[in-house]
């Protein structure tokens, strides 16, 4: 488990399955994004071929509850991250939060010199959350997305390493 002050980030297990279906079926988790509808019995077998080295992680506020997720994946030697949270639990710094987190994970875990992150560019409090993690905005990657009919451009953000000042991930010492 990744901890944070007011999140912790998990690795997704069996469990979460049903929380993540109800979230891919709820069209307002997803305002900006493709509607990726899944079943459960699609994600369980998805989840079953899942590779050994953690790529999705559920969002917990400290009581446990879950509130999104936060996922990394290496698209031709670029970490590529993406994340959501919970429509309710938005504009409340646990979707900053999140980030400082999982950049700082995958900082001092993986030889990586360069994470990206794109956002619809309506998305005005994703871009927020990426500038407040030191992510620059390096251009608009055009017709990027099909989301409700219609093609949307995005931004394209990335963080370098020499850029990434030092590890943010609040631990627990006991």
């Amino acid at each position: 488990m990744l901890e944070g002050k007011n999140v912790n980030l998990r690795v997704v297990e069996k469990e979460d399955l049903p929380s993540i279906a109800e979230w891919l079926n709820n069209p307002e988790f997803f305002n900006y994004a493709p509607f990726p509808q899944r079943s459960r019995a699609e994600l369980e077998k998805q989840y079953d071929n899942l590779p050994s080295d953690p790529k999705w992680f559920i969002v917990e506020k400290k009581d446990s509850s879950r509130i999104g997720f936060v996922y990394h994946e290496l698209k031709s030697s670029q970490m590529e991250i993406g994340y959501a949270l919970l429509p309710s639990e938005r504009n409340k710094g646990y979707g900053i939060e999140t980030i400082t987190i999982i950049v700082t994970y995958l900082f001092l875990t993986k030889p990586i010199e360069r994470i990206q992150a794109t956002t619809d560019v309506r998305n005005k409090p994703s871009q927020r959350v990426l500038e407040k993690n030191e992510f620059k905005r390096e251009g608009i990657v055009r017709k990027a997305g099909f989301v409700r009919g219609q093609w949307q451009d995005e931004y394209l953000y990335s963080i370098l390493r020499e850029k990434w000042k030092e590890p943010k991930i609040l631990t627990k010492t006991d």
